[in-house]
């Protein structure tokens, strides 16, 4: 045996020889092209004229695409068939995380227990809700501003001033006076920045962020309100949670709305945040031209136009206008120390954007 001799390579072993192993190394593999944007142009003109093309592209195409589903519309209705399916456009509340503490309008457990909670005496108007409006310690300018529009919106409140008084006497002093709920103001650096509504006697507690704040001041053609007691709408509170601090936000208002006076008063609940508006609204009856067909003309040979009426509804802000965010529901009174809490927000709970908890 001869030592440092080339090893023999076995061809039989391996069913493939030198020219396809050389092949397979050699071989480049298929990259995958991105699609083209306009973004990926370096000069800044051509990038910009580039994007104004596949703008007006997609324009030209949506405008398409709604004239054809008009026409199949119209189609339809002188046929006499089936409309089309109408589209609905995916959005991030129609898309949220399935909640299995979504009410549902057969759930008997829910409406047993709205019967025994602790707004059942006001919402079935056994008693007349009494609010109790005060501030934090250290008030600003524009937290008294913000208090005074309160009281026009919510009927039957009162403003106490706060002074050096600790919370729980003035919840004790709310209970002997038979107030039903106390809202304490928060400021800070000189603005409102959060609301803490205390049920009474029994609770809960709500701590809301305060955020978009604008005074009737500063709302264009904004409208005086009346001393009529406003309708309250409520939307999209859909979970249990969500239901009972609608129901909360409920017995903050009388159960017998004077639709005389024509004013509502809207908390709208979307991906949690609930927003806040105060209208004044009107109906209308507005005349419209409407021109028939044309072989009908009067006697100077112009086609005739016969007036059509339709009611129109207009609605007037009358201010405030405010954002709500809840960060924590709490069993009873106000304590900060030894308080056992329903419901707390905390960072780690927002995993996806499309998890809402309201």
């Amino acid at each position: 045996m001869a030592i440092g001799g080339k090893r023999k390579r076995n061809n039989d072993s391996d069913g493939e020889d030198d020219s396809s192993r050389r092949r397979t190394r050699t071989e480049p593999e298929k990259e995958i092209k991105e699609p083209f944007r306009p973004s990926m142009i370096k000069n800044k003109e051509k990038r910009s004229e580039v994007h104004a093309k596949v703008k007006h592209q997609k324009k030209l195409e949506k405008r398409a695409k709604s004239k054809a589903r008009e026409a199949a519309v119209q189609r339809a209705i002188e046929l006499g068939e089936e409309l089309p399916e109408k589209k609905v456009p995916r959005t991030i509340e129609n898309t949220r995380e399935v909640d299995e503490t979504v009410c549902k309008p057969d759930d008997e457990e829910l409406f047993a227990g709205n019967d025994a909670d602790e707004f059942s005496s006001i919402l079935n108007r056994q008693h007349n809700p009494k609010i109790l409006i005060t501030t934090c310690r250290f008030n600003s300018t524009r937290g008294p501003a913000f208090i005074s529009e309160l009281l026009t919106v919510i009927p039957n409140a009162h403003y106490f001033k706060r002074g050096t008084y600790d919370l729980k006497k003035i919840v004790e002093y709310a209970n002997k006076q038979d107030f039903t709920s106390v809202v304490v103001v928060h400021t800070n650096r000189r603005e409102p920045n959060a609301l803490l509504v205390i049920g009474l006697p029994n609770g809960p507690t709500a701590h809301f962020k305060l955020t978009n704040l604008v005074l009737r001041k500063d709302i264009k053609n904004h409208g005086v309100p009346t001393s009529h007691q406003p309708e309250l709408v409520l939307n999209n509170f859909t979970t249990r949670l969500g239901h009972r601090v609608g129901r909360m936000i409920q017995s903050l208002f009388p159960q017998n709305p004077e639709f005389k006076g024509r004013r509502v008063v809207t908390f709208h609940n979307q991906r949690d945040f609930i927003f806040f508006r105060h209208h004044r609204y009107i109906f209308e009856t507005k005349e419209i031209k409407k021109i028939e067909s044309k072989g009908k003309k009067d006697e100077d040979g112009k086609s005739e136009k016969v007036p059509d009426h339709k009611i129109i509804a207009r609605l007037q802000e009358c201010g405030p206008r405010f954002t709500l965010k809840l960060v924590s529901l709490q069993h009873g009174t106000f304590d900060s120390k030894g308080g056992e809490y329903e419901w707390v927000h905390k960072p780690e709970m927002d995993t996806s954007r499309r998890r809402f908890f309201l």
